[in-house]
């Protein structure tokens, strides 16, 4: 496993854990960041990601994509 900023540009990875507080892993889930679910690098800015969530696009910045471990 690896965070989730490992990911390179157009990588579609699968989501293996999410660590940190319950109030965190809760807000990551209502955005589509769920356990076994597949997930895809669209682009890095300014150390953000943003990524491709079903049919969304949504941005974290590094200390949240650091909390998804994925592989």
């Amino acid at each position: 496993m690896m965070p989730l900023t490992m990911a390179k540009t157009g990588e579609s990875v699968t989501i293996r854990k999410i660590t940190g507080k319950d109030e965190i892993r809760r807000h990551l889930a209502e955005l589509g960041f769920v356990v076994d679910s597949t997930v895809m690098v669209v682009n890095e800015m300014g150390g953000s990601l943003i990524m491709q969530v079903k049919n969304s696009r949504i941005a974290l910045d590094k200390t949240m994509a650091n909390r998804i471990m994925i592989s």
